[in-house]
């Protein structure tokens, strides 16, 4: 069992925080496994952050999903990324 899937709830049950936790331990793992198969994590980050967008876009337009992108710069300044994950 993976650390995403441990003592999961229906999805109807659990906070937004509670989905976003479970959500980071899925993208962790897939991540991990994408790169001890090889797969370059430089390659796995633009990959997420393609399917991150078209998610962003086809919930609520081109538009807002493009407002989202213009502030992205100024919280990477900020260091609101720079955190160390952990890596399995």
């Amino acid at each position: 069992m993976t650390t995403a899937t441990q003592n999961i709830a229906p999805h109807g049950a659990l906070a937004e925080s509670d989905q976003k936790r479970l959500a980071l331990g899925y993208l962790q793992d897939a991540w991990a496994e994408a790169v001890h198969d090889g797969i370059d994590g430089d390659c796995v980050a633009q990959t997420a952050l393609f399917l991150a967008f078209a998610e962003l876009i086809a919930t609520y337009g081109e538009e807002p999903a493009a407002r989202y992108a213009d502030n992205l710069g100024q919280r990477i300044r900020n260091g609101e990324f720079s955190v160390k994950l952990s890596r399995q």
